[in-house]
C-alpha cells in the first residue's frame, strides 16, 4: 500500500509517571489530544506502526552507538524502567521482522542503517504506545535516532532518512503509519529539569507543521543545546517525519509547557498525500 499516517508526540516519563501532579485542566487536554491522535491513527487502518524515537542508553551506549537503527524483532517488551515509577505496566507486543527486513533493505539503497533483532523499550517508545496502541495488538517497528551521544547525525541526514523511509514504505503492500516522538525543549536529569523554552518550541513547531525544510535544517547543535537543552536534540525525530512527508503540511493539535512533565508537550499530525 503506502504510508497512510504520520504524526508526532512527546514521550517524557513524567507524562505518565507524574500524572497526578500536573494541572488537571492542562493534563486532561493533553491526554485528550493523545486520544484524538490515537483515533486518527486507528482510522488510517495501519498494518504496522513505525515509531521513530530517541532511546536513552537502554539498548545502545557509547561502545556501540548507531546513528540510526531499525528494529527487526519478533516482539518488543518494556518498559525497562520501574513500572510504578513510570506508571505503565510491563507489556510484550508484536513486531514484524519480515516487513522490517524489506524496509531496511530498501532504505539501505540510500541511507546507511543499522538493525537490531533484540530491543527493549524505555519510556521513549513505551509512553507513546501507552496512549496510541493501548490494546498492544498493533505490530510495531522501532527506529532509534541517536540523540544522546555526540557526534550526532546532522539534521539534513535525518531528513534524508525520512525521505528514504517514505520511499521504502510506499514500495510495500502493507499499510504503514509513522509517529515521531521526542522533546521538544527540555533539560532531563539536570538541575534545570522542568525548564521549558516555550518560544523556541513554538517556533520549531511552526517550521515543522509547515514542513519548511530549510528552516528545520538551519538549527545548529550549539544553538539547540543553548536554547532547548540536551533534550532538544530529539528534534531529529520530528525532522525525520518531515522528510517522510516532504511537500505536505501538518496540524498542531496540542502544545503546552507542563513543567511537572519536564517538557513542552506536543501532539501534531502531518499529511501524507
Amino acid at each position: 500500500m503506502s504510508l497512510v499516517f504520520a504524526g508526532a508526540c512527546s514521550h517524557a516519563p513524567g507524562i505518565t509517571g507524574r500524572s497526578e501532579r500536573a494541572d488537571p485542566e492542562i493534563r486532561d487536554a493533553f491526554y485528550a489530544a493523545f486520544d484524538r491522535l490515537r483515533g486518527a491513527l486507528e482510522a488510517s487502518r495501519p498494518d504496522v506502526l513505525i515509531v521513530i524515537g530517541a532511546e536513552h542508553f537502554a539498548n545502545f551506549f557509547m561502545d556501540n552507538m548507531p546513528a540510526i537503527c531499525m528494529g527487526m524483532a519478533e516482539y518488543y517488551e518494556g518498559p525497562i524502567e520501574d513500572e510504578e515509577w513510570l506508571g505503565i505496566k510491563y507489556r510484550k507486543g508484536p513486531g514484524n521482522p519480515v516487513l522490517s527486513e524489506r524496509l531496511i533493505k530498501t532504505v539501505m539503497q540510500d541511507i546507511d542503517l543499522a538493525y537490531a533483532q533484540e530491543w527493549k523499550f524505555d519510556h521513549g517508545i513505551i509512553v507513546p504506545l501507552h496512549f496510541l496502541a493501548p490494546r498492544n495488538d498493533l505490530p510495531v517497528i522501532p527506529v532509534n535516532i541517536n540523540c544522546q551521544g555526540p557526534p550526532l547525525i546532522p539534521l539534513h541526514r535525518c531528513y534524508e532518512f525520512g525521505r528514504a523511509l517514505r520511499r521504502a514504505c510506499d514500495a510495500q503492500s502493507e499499510r504503514i503509519a509513522i509517529v515521531g516522538t521526542g522533546g521538544i525543549s527540555h533539560w532531563p536529569a539536570t538541575p534545570d529539569s522542568g525548564t521549558i523554552n516555550e518560544a523556541w518550541d513554538r517556533e520549531f513547531l511552526e517550521r515543522f507543521v509547515n514542513n519548511e525544510r530549510d528552516a528545520l535544517l538551519a538549527y545548529t547543535d550549539e544553538d539547540t543545546y543553548r536554547e532547548a537543552g540536551q533534550g532538544g536534540f530529539e528534534i531529529r525525530t520530528f525532522v525525520a517525519v518531515a522528510g517522510a512527508t516532504e511537500g505536505a503540511r501538518g496540524e498542531l493539535w496540542f502544545y503546552a509547557p507542563i513543567p511537572i512533565f519536564a517538557v513542552g508537550c506536543t501532539i501534531a499530525t502531518m499529511a501524507v498525500a
